[in-house]
């Protein structure tokens, strides 16, 4: 995977809202551990624990729908909080009361007229897992996480799946060059007895 590309991902977040004093919030999770997520037919991915453990440090932001126009919260401003637990990446978003986007969403998540979300990140590290039944799981084990997003309808983008498309039709190429070039060897190795034993 191009570690360029800025890619994005969806779970069911489960959100939920609470009132402290006079600040509403929003919580819940916006990344699930282990979790088996299907990108297209026979392509998978999971993500590790400990993924975003080096990237929670970061500046991240908190959005509607992935549109940067629309801030929720902001972890330099410490109105988004994030952190790792053993089920996966959990944020608290502390919703301005004085947002009239904000405060629109926050009543949308608490009736459950949105509770999903996405999170945007770029790859650094994974695992690729060929599987007997000839699907290809991905397990992300690092990631540079740049926002999270609280969505009405959370997908995968096309330019996401034709990525891992991509990945997928070079490695399963890679194989079969490999296997080519192993099957060359043997046959070679094996004229060269046969030819030695006529010999003798």
């Amino acid at each position: 995977m191009d570690r360029n590309i800025r890619q994005l991902r969806t779970v069911p977040a489960g959100f939920t809202t609470r009132q402290d004093g006079d600040t509403p919030h929003i919580t819940g999770y916006f990344a699930v551990f282990n979790s088996n997520y299907e990108i297209a037919p026979g392509m998978s991915e999971s993500i590790a624990p400990g993924a975003f453990s080096r990237t929670l440090s970061n500046d991240i932001r908190a959005l509607v729908n992935h549109d940067a126009t629309l801030v929720l919260g902001r972890t330099k401003a410490g109105t988004l909080k994030l952190t790792e637990d053993e089920r996966g990446l959990w944020g608290d978003v502390a919703i301005n009361p004085n947002d009239g986007d904000a405060m629109n969403l926050y009543e949308r998540v608490k009736r459950g007229d949105v509770d999903q979300c996405s999170f945007g990140f770029e790859i650094v590290n994974e695992e690729t897992d060929f599987r007997p039944d000839g699907s290809i799981h991905w397990t992300i084990t690092e990631v540079n996480l740049f926002e999270v997003s609280a969505c009405t309808f959370p997908a995968y983008e096309a330019t996401n799946i034709s990525a891992r498309e991509r990945q997928r039709d070079a490695l399963l190429a890679r194989g079969l060059s490999a296997w080519k070039s192993t099957m060359k060897e043997r046959i070679s190795h094996g004229t060269e007895g046969f030819a030695a034993e006529k010999e003798a």
